[in-house]
């Protein structure tokens, strides 16, 4: 029926042009009882195209904060998730532990179920209302979160949204949780109308004289080497790493890369952890790098001068962690990295040094493109599938400006990928099923851009497939994923044989634990939701397999390739 034109403004309606005003442009959200008077809000404002965020329908939560993990990662602006009470709450947790761990700001908001038992018209009215309420329903999320409150009756509902998002956006970035009883949302609302403006929150600045010490170390340094992970999200700190890398000669190793941190190309990458490196290395600049290393099989030695650097240097969200450090640098790295080099030049440097080094590392850049070459002469045969055949074949069917997600499937190495912004890679929040839903809010960031995402098959399982290939469809955003399917946990196999390297399970024909066999014939879940999917068991047929799906993309059509592969990983 149509509003009546005087209807009251209800606590949702204020909510929703909050949320907008301040910045969020999407809520992903599965709904449940609470959420009443949000539908009636909804419905309300449909004439009014800019006053709500645009809500996407994701039928599990999982992979609703996966999405808005995916969106923030690529666009750089956070987004929501909207679930239903406790049980939708519950269902975040696996992805909200990887946003967390990753410093991706979430606005989780769930309902609450409704306080009073009558006397009100959003009062309780069915069996659950009882079943879902919690005495400290926020209690399921709080480790994961860097705020959380209720939203009670009478507060000013902008100032409540800007909180939360002030203190999501302050660094270390993170996800913030809010509650919505049903009641307080469906109330008429009286609060004073105060719009608080928006918060610019100033970057932290490193210290220019510990920048200044650091730049001392490093360029008296003969071996110095530089380790980060996910230093590439800003594009301007990739390009200061580069040309500080250049400039000075300083390799960079990315152990456990989520993103392009500096191009593959690059005369100083010398690819993930690069163990020999390290272990010669008189000098380390560790810069955004939760684990630049494994203490169990590496230890500085004595006397190398060490630096960590990163707007929570020292990552002091983890209960245990303890690298060395000679000097902890909070700062901005963009800003750090510019000071440093500027110090840097400042030095006096050996340049006869500089030209040796450069040698040194041109020859190992040399011997593993060998190495690689002819692993890839091997694997152009091999079968089952070799990840390093796979990466390859990627690599060359990209078109410009394509973005890889990555989450168990083929590693930055494989890819060779040369733009920051082009790689979105699992963190180390162990979360599984973040691949798929990335790839969705990557797409819905940038739907001009190609979307491919490599995952592991376990992976795959994890990343609700089901509601994945459905909101793909509604929501018209076709990607490609490619399930590097091994058929096993790999990384449990891997773990064992790393704890017990002669134990009985390393020996034993059949691993227990470890087998996911026999496999889904997953071409068939993605074709329930009209994706075209193909199977590939022959790396001959693979390269065709890539160009027919990447086809079936550009013509706004999702599509998925279960590719059979060996059982080692990389």
């Amino acid at each position: 029926m149509p509003q009546a034109k005087h209807s009251p403004v209800s606590v949702a309606e204020t909510l929703l042009r909050s949320l907008k005003r301040r910045g969020i442009d999407y809520v992903f959200a599965n709904a449940g009882t609470d959420f009443a008077p949000i539908i009636e809000a909804l419905v309300k404002l449909r004439g009014e195209p800019d006053a709500a965020p645009r809500f996407v329908t994701v039928p599990h939560e999982n992979l609703a904060v996966a999405m808005a993990h995916g969106y923030y990662l690529t666009s750089g602006r956070p987004a929501a998730v909207m679930v239903h009470v406790t049980v939708g709450t519950g269902n975040t947790v696996c992805a909200l532990m990887n946003a967390y761990r990753d410093d991706v700001p979430v606005l989780l908001m769930a309902g609450r179920t409704p306080h009073t038992q009558s006397g009100h018209i959003a009062s309780r009215n069915a069996p659950i209302h009882w079943g879902q309420e919690h005495f400290d329903q926020a209690g399921i999320v709080r480790e994961y979160t860097k705020w959380d409150y209720e939203l009670r009756a009478g507060q000013p509902v902008d100032e409540i949204v800007g909180r939360a998002l002030d203190a999501m956006l302050s660094e270390p970035r993170g996800p913030a949780y809010l509650t919505l009883p049903r009641e307080v949302l469906a109330d008429e609302d009286r609060a004073p109308s105060i719009e608080l403006p928006r918060t610019v929150i100033a970057e932290p600045q490193p210290s220019p004289s510990h920048v200044a010490a650091a730049a001392e170390w490093l360029a008296a340094a003969e071996r110095p080497v530089i380790l980060t992970t996910h230093l590439g999200r800003d594009a301007a700190a990739a390009a200061a790493l580069a040309e500080l890398a250049e400039s000075f000669s300083i390799p960079v190793a990315q152990p456990g890369a989520t993103c392009v941190n500096l191009a593959a190309s690059h005369a100083m990458n010398v690819g993930g952890g690069n163990a020999e490196l390290l272990s010669k290395a008189d000098a380390i600049l560790v810069v955004e790098a939760e684990v630049p290393w494994f203490p169990r099989s590496f230890t500085p030695a004595p006397g190398v001068k060490i630096v960590h650097l990163g707007v929570d240097p020292l990552w002091t969200r983890y209960p245990i962690r303890t690298f060395p450090a000679d000097l902890a640098i909070a700062g901005n790295p963009r800003t750090a990295l510019r000071l440093l080099a500027g110090a840097m030049a400042e030095q006096r440097i050996d340049r006869a040094g500089l030209a040796a080094r450069r040698d040194a590392i041109a020859r190992l850049q040399a011997e593993r493109r060998a190495k690689r070459e002819a692993a890839l002469a091997k694997a152009r045969t091999q079968t089952p599938i070799a990840y390093d055949y796979v990466g390859e074949c990627v690599r060359q069917a990209l078109p410009a400006g394509a973005i890889v997600v990555t989450e168990l499937g083929v590693s930055l190495d494989q890819l060779g990928l040369e733009e920051p912004g082009s790689l979105i890679g699992v963190g180390i929040g162990g979360g599984l099923g973040f691949g798929l839903g990335a790839s969705l809010g990557a797409k819905i960031a940038a739907p001009e851009r190609t979307v491919v995402s490599t995952i592991g098959d376990g992976s795959y399982m994890f990343g609700n497939p089901t509601p994945f290939h459905l909101v793909a469809r509604a929501a018209n955003l076709p990607v490609l994923t490619i399930v590097c399917n091994n058929g096993r946990w790999q990384a449990v196999d891997s773990a064992a044989r790393a704890v017990y390297p002669d134990g009985l399970a390393a020996q034993a024909e059949v691993m227990p634990l470890v087998e996911l066999q026999p496999s889904p014939e997953f071409t068939k879940v993605a074709e329930a939701s009209d994706a075209f999917a193909r199977r590939v068991d022959d790396p001959r047929e693979l390269p065709n397999a890539l160009r027919a799906a990447l086809d079936a993309v550009r013509g706004g059509r999702q599509a998925l390739l279960d590719v059979r592969m060996e059982h080692g990983i990389r």
